[in-house]
């Protein structure tokens, strides 16, 4: 199955924002892939700083087990001051209605 959803950074966070995931922890990718995600894209919106996420995963039940990990709340923990989150550092993100897909 398929999952869209935006997030928000910050103003002036982009660059912060690419370096960290071009950097990402070997520890959140065993994570992302041991919790049934792949091929994860996200996008940005450099006028509105909004980011776009793509991500195919297994199992939705599985997926979001992958937020209750250790290495998922450091994760969010260290993001937290680059974007917008929620009281336990988890960024605001809004799950993104299907609308078209074409193979």
């Amino acid at each position: 199955m398929i999952k869209g959803f935006t997030m928000k950074l910050y103003e002036g966070m982009a660059d912060e924002y690419e370096k960290r995931h071009n950097q990402l922890w070997d520890e959140m990718k065993d994570m992302i892939h041991e919790h049934g995600g792949k091929n994860y894209s996200i996008f940005l919106d450099e006028k509105t700083n909004v980011l776009y996420g793509y991500i195919e995963i297994e199992d939705e039940e599985l997926w979001a087990k992958g937020a209750d990990t250790a290495i998922n709340r450091k994760w969010w923990d260290f993001m937290a001051d680059i974007m917008e989150t929620n009281p336990d550092n988890s960024p605001v993100c809004i799950d993104l209605r299907p609308v078209f897909h074409l193979d």
